[in-house]
């Protein structure tokens, strides 16, 4: 098992409100961010928070919010199932866990994404990231949204994107369970209309 998947998991079984943050000038889904044009906005997926702490020195404080944010919108936007058998068979072996309030099982976020919005108050923008480890999964070894979109391959240190306004609107939140291979197929109805509405792949490469 990968270190970053060890951190994460472990960070995400022990408690989800792992830091005590002060309150920054963080935007996060659901804000108006004025310095997103129409072709999107540069963001970074990060493995883990030392990770963009890494790469972000003078801006922790900011890595601590976004990463702290994304752990509670993974739990209320992941997808969920009724059993950690019909979770595994989409997203692998040990990538699987039961909801902190909830019967269900839903899959350990795997990143996040981290944008750094340059407007005049200076926002930012996270929310969770997914990835399959099981090698038959549609969207094994990418990154995907709770909601779907694809994103590229997740087995670089920090992937550099694009995302849309549409694509950084609230995600609603996750109360039913889906059946096993519902968000495969969810992902591959995304990633369809990507490459026929642009020409191209999928958001990521």
């Amino acid at each position: 098992m990968k270190r970053s998947k060890q951190v994460v998991l472990a960070s995400m079984r022990k408690n989800w409100r792992t830091f005590s943050v002060k309150p920054v000038s963080v935007a996060f889904a659901g804000a108006v961010l004025s310095g997103c044009s129409d072709n999107g906005s540069e963001a970074i997926i990060y493995h883990t928070l030392d990770d963009c702490i890494d790469d972000n020195p003078n801006y922790s404080q900011e890595c601590r919010a976004a990463y702290q944010d994304a752990l509670e919108e993974a739990e209320r936007t992941a997808p969920k199932y009724r059993s950690e058998y019909d979770c595994t068979a989409e997203f692998g072996m040990n990538a699987c866990m039961q909801a902190p309030s909830n019967n269900w099982y839903m899959p350990a976020m795997a990143g996040f994404m981290f944008g750094r919005m340059m407007d005049r108050d200076r926002g930012y923008y996270s929310q969770p990231m997914f990835r399959s480890y099981y090698p038959g999964s549609v969207f094994y070894d990418r990154w995907t949204t709770a909601d779907g979109y694809d994103y590229g391959r997740s087995s670089y240190k920090k992937s550099k994107i694009r995302v849309t306004k549409d694509q950084m609107k609230p995600k609603l939140t996750v109360s039913r369970t889906i059946s096993r291979g519902g968000f495969g197929s969810t992902v591959s109805a995304k990633s369809s209309w990507s490459k026929s509405s642009s020409g191209s792949k999928s958001w990521g490469g």
